[in-house]
């Protein structure tokens, strides 16, 4: 079966700012003027050092509160599965489903995800090529929502005002899960998704 030529093999490379197609002996981008890279530069190892500090960052943004909520006279501080729990036994299931999604859900997915990307990719697998690179995309994708998850507590805190006799404040913990969301973001970004199909071209 007729494959099309790699770029390798045509000596070009692509401008991770602006798409522009550039020889492999310049430095630079004609169009751009950005440094040009095959592959991002220590891509899997700076990947790793953004990953496992947000894992890290994770901890403390479910020990310490993110939240203080006042609902009917009653206040507490709640962590981020608590404050889940709270609000669903006062029956703002719609609120505790928000938190939950943007503050546990989306979090974890990334960080699976990312993970099983970057050992797959150091060992050479040759493991659902095509269905890796889709999850990266994925990843892309809900990237462009993770500021979602740094304004979850704004955008509850507006909707308990229309609660009677209910408000809320944020609290430490917030920052925490704020510095996991821009770690995350900068992991993604750092990753080549090319790296997955290098051992398919080395094979050739």
């Amino acid at each position: 079966m007729n494959q099309p030529p790699y770029a390798r093999d045509l000596g070009l490379m692509l401008c991770h700012t602006c798409g522009q197609t550039c020889p492999q002996d310049v430095h630079y981008c004609p169009r751009c003027e950005a440094v040009v890279h095959a592959r991002k530069p220590n891509s899997l190892s700076r990947t790793w050092a953004f990953l496992v500090a947000s894992l890290i960052l994770y901890i403390p943004a479910n020990v310490l509160p993110v939240m203080y909520t006042q609902i009917f006279g009653s206040g507490s501080e709640n962590t981020i599965l608590s404050g889940v729990l709270e609000f669903w036994q006062h029956g703002s299931w719609d609120i505790a489903l928000l938190i939950f999604i943007a503050s546990v859900v989306v979090p974890c997915i990334k960080f699976f995800v990312l993970g099983m990307l970057l050992i797959t990719c150091q060992r050479r697998s040759h493991w659902a090529m095509r269905e890796r690179a889709k999850l990266y995309r994925f990843i892309e994708v809900i990237g462009y929502w993770s500021m979602l998850d740094v304004l979850v507590v704004a955008l509850v805190a507006a909707l308990v005002q229309f609660h009677a006799l209910s408000s809320i404040e944020p609290r430490m913990g917030i920052l925490f899960f704020g510095l996991v969301v821009v770690l995350t973001m900068f992991a993604a970004m750092s990753f080549d998704p090319r790296l997955i199909w290098d051992v398919e071209v080395e094979d050739v």
